[in-house]
């Protein structure tokens, strides 16, 4: 499995949806956080897997909650997470991260 390195900009973004869960259902945000863990698992065994979002990145769709963990792969050595993404607020917001 590739290592895997984070844009700093996703901690917070994990950590406001995982409030934002549990403030709704407790438990909820811990159900968010375990579905995470998985696709970045997934990702990490396959990382060639999911369908590319634009020429670099590629896009794995979380299937209980609506948010997507984009990603590259950085010389077929390490996989970079750019966003973890909500798929209907503002989709192109991590265009900038590299």
């Amino acid at each position: 499995m590739l290592p895997i390195l984070f844009h700093p900009a996703t901690s917070e973004e994990v950590r406001t949806s995982f409030d934002w869960y549990q403030e709704q259902f407790d438990g909820l945000g811990r159900d968010f956080i375990q579905e995470l863990d998985e696709a970045v698992h997934s990702i990490q065994s396959l990382p060639d897997t999911w369908p590319k979002m634009g020429k670099f990145h590629r896009r794995f769709v979380l299937s209980r909650f609506p948010y997507s963990v984009i990603y590259k792969v950085l010389n077929d050595e390490t996989i970079f997470v750019v966003a973890i993404m909500h798929n209907h607020r503002q989709p192109g917001y991590w265009y900038d991260r590299n």
